[in-house]
């Protein structure tokens, strides 16, 4: 007996994106490194700035994951990079994409020098960046300039995920919601405010031993406030 089956049309940005991670998962050979961050201070952070935050953008975990990631880049500048047919390629520029849903697929525009701005102006370049995904109105250099990547799925309950390389950049990192949990701080268990961040890499660019210590600036990053 036959399937019985629909149709579903795919749009022009989704066979784009089906194009881009299948080139991906069949050409860059993938490594997951993980970690579990305490999120108390930049929880904190987050809510003293919006406390007094007037009519500017709120600020969200997103910009304190994009302003952690760009301080690290600098430090780890091999992950700040893409790959060439020629080898691995240092950007001068920390570009940092950020993934945004949208209801034909996603994209992921950079908010460029980023390692240049505090975290108020990185809150206000994501939102600009968002609202200009939805209109249609990025800018070329935004799409094609990006030097890393950060893809959060914490505002959808989503605990962890490894997300997939975008070429030609060397690495994306994943980020899952933040979680109460209770830690151990060697004499008694403590409420502790948790994500799981999971960081894919392309091994030809960079090493286990290299991303566990990008990952480790990171979570020092961001553990710290941001």
């Amino acid at each position: 007996m036959a399937l019985d089956t629909e149709l579903v049309e795919v749009t022009p940005m989704r066979a784009a994106i089906a194009r881009r991670m299948q080139a991906s998962k069949q050409e860059v050979p993938h490594f997951y490194v993980s970690a579990e961050m305490r999120m108390d201070a930049a929880v904190d952070l987050v809510d003293e700035l919006n406390r007094d935050n007037g009519d500017r953008p709120r600020v969200s975990l997103s910009a304190l994951l994009v302003r952690a990631c760009a301080r690290a880049l600098r430090e780890h500048p091999r992950f700040n990079a893409v790959w060439t047919s020629e080898g691995l390629a240092l950007a001068e520029q920390v570009n940092v994409s950020v993934a945004i849903a949208l209801d034909g697929g996603l994209v992921a525009p950079a908010v460029l020098n980023a390692d240049e701005l505090d975290v108020r102006r990185t809150a206000e370049a994501l939102s600009e960046l968002v609202g200009r995904a939805r209109a249609g109105k990025l800018r070329g250099t935004e799409m094609t300039e990006g030097t890393f990547t950060v893809s959060n799925l914490g505002m959808f309950d989503v605990s962890s995920f490894a997300a997939i390389v975008t070429p030609p950049q060397v690495a994306v990192l994943a980020t899952g919601k933040v979680e109460k949990r209770a830690l151990w701080d060697g004499t008694a268990f403590v409420p502790a405010s948790v994500m799981t961040a999971t960081l894919s890499s392309d091994h030809r660019a960079v090493g286990g031993a290299d991303a566990a210590r990008f990952l480790a600036t990171v979570q020092e990053l961001l553990e710290a406030g941001g």
